[in-house]
């Protein structure tokens, strides 16, 4: 059988790291081998789903660009890809399996099954109900719901390619609901079905399914089916503020796709790190672009061991990402940060090394757009040989110097503020610390005091070292 994945997500929330990194497993398995990637949609629980989820997980699958080859925007050859279109075809399979001797009808009341389970596992005597009766029974159209029928006795075993051999005695399996009073088949019935039909070679999904596997297992042996290949991916933990690792929360690293981009973390940046929670490549590289992980993943190098979601690793990959953008695709991301006129592409060049979130953009450059007040002691600094002597200097030739200059750019800006220090014999780190602090207002910016310059402009530059001169002549330094 040709190599064949699927991602089927319920749209019962966002898209939370575990989703995406199922789709994402399952998308670079289809690649690496050749094959074909599937989305479908399993919307059977329709008292859990949420409004616009279904939307959610298309846009998601856009942005991270996991282009499926088949599923329900597109169509394909084994479609409709929304089960709730199947409802027909579940019924049809759940009665042939009842023919075959692998389910059975439960006519039980509901009650009836809630206060067994309160007791013990549950155990419905619907099994031996006589064909006659069953008849009788379906007939009258008295409420039911199939079963699947488990043996009572030896084992059920499978080989998966990352955990190895997994095995479960029959006794502690249950006999499940396939198909719910209303129609609908239940996910443990559905995956199944919609598995084979659609020729699914690999199935890739959390561990926690692996105790559930051999369930599936039984209905496929009962159908006569080949059975898939397993790939069962390792739990993702959280990380704590102290660095303690817990299970996933909200408050450890289990948010969704759309909450991390709202972060300021790049879907390409985001895919990259998901694809390291449990994947190891084989040498020691840590950036990849989408592409570069479709030629180097392997199911032979996903791991056992929990993985940990960590977001300050996830930052410096953000980082490593931000910075393969070229100048102009950088202006473009940060627009929507950026509530003011000025030249994005010379913004984008002096954010671009100095940043690992895009949310931090608007307070990284706020003082662009206006000048705050600040403590002019800021611009006495012991480190770049400023005092409360030369500060009045430098400031007064500074502007005298750039207030005569007809080319604004950095690199002439450079050249005749590192000439006023040769001039005053004022070292130059003292002349870039007092016209720096003097324009933006802070001790950190994004860039130097030439870049920011550039990016103010002459008029709003001038204005701006005017304006600190007029408060530094009245103001006594260290007080």
């Amino acid at each position: 059988m040709n190599c064949r994945t699927r991602f089927a997500p319920s749209p019962t929330g966002y898209m939370h790291i575990g989703n995406l990194r199922s789709a994402l497993y399952s998308y670079l398995i289809a690649r690496s081998l050749g094959g074909k990637f599937i989305l479908r949609i399993e919307d059977t629980d329709k008292k859990r789903q949420v409004l616009n989820a279904e939307k959610i997980i298309y846009d998601t699958m856009h942005a991270t660009n996991l282009i499926y080859d088949e599923g329900p925007e597109i169509g394909g050859e084994f479609g409709p890809y929304i089960q709730s279109e199947r409802k027909k075809i579940y019924v049809e399979y759940a009665k042939k399996l009842v023919d075959l001797g692998g389910a059975y009808y439960c006519f039980c009341e509901k009650h009836e099954v809630n206060k067994e389970k309160n007791n013990k596992k549950f155990e419905c005597d619907c099994k031996n109900i006589n064909q006659e009766k069953v008849l009788e029974f379906l007939k009258n159209n008295k409420n039911y719901v199939i079963r699947q029928r488990m043996p009572k006795s030896g084992k059920t075993s499978f080989e998966d390619l990352v955990f190895g051999h997994v095995e479960i005695e029959n006794s502690e399996l249950e006999d499940q609901i396939l198909i719910k009073s209303d129609g609908m088949p239940t996910y443990n019935f559905a995956n199944v079905i919609d598995d084979h039909l659609m020729q699914i070679s690999h199935v890739i999904r959390g561990c926690e399914y692996l105790s559930a596997t051999p369930k599936y297992n039984l209905l496929y042996k009962s159908f006569g089916w080949e059975i898939p290949k397993y790939v069962h991916l390792p739990l993702i933990m959280g990380k704590n503020p102290d660095g303690s690792v817990t299970k996933l929360s909200k408050r450890a690293g289990a948010v969704s796709f759309l909450e991390l981009t709202e972060e300021g973390y790049l879907p390409e940046a985001i895919i990259n790190y998901i694809a390291f929670l449990g994947w190891c490549p084989s040498d020691n590289q840590e950036i990849f672009l989408l592409k570069e992980l479709e030629q180097k993943f392997s199911i032979e190098n996903i791991g056992k061991s929990p993985a940990v979601f960590d977001y300050e690793k996830l930052a410096w990959v953000n980082e490593q990402h931000i910075k393969l953008k070229s100048d102009e695709e950088f202006a473009l991301i940060i627009k929507k940060y950026v509530d003011f006129d000025i030249d994005l592409l010379k913004l984008a060049k002096i954010l671009k090394p100095r940043i690992s979130k895009l949310n931090q953009v608007p307070e990284v450059i706020r003082f662009l757009k206006e000048l705050p007040d600040f403590d002019l002691n800021l611009l006495i600094n012991k480190k770049n040989k400023t005092n409360k002597d030369n500060v009045l200097i430098i400031l007064e030739k500074s502007i005298e110097i750039l207030n005569n200059l007809s080319q604004w750019d950095n690199n002439k800006l450079f050249e005749v503020l590192s000439g006023l220090s040769e001039q005053l014999e004022i070292k130059k780190n003292a002349i870039m610390w007092v016209v720096r602090v003097a324009v933006s207002g802070q001790t950190v910016t994004p860039g130097g005091a030439t870049e920011i310059l550039e990016l103010l402009g002459k008029d709003e530059s001038l204005l701006r070292l005017k304006k600190i001169l007029n408060s530094c002549k009245n103001y006594n330094f260290g007080e």
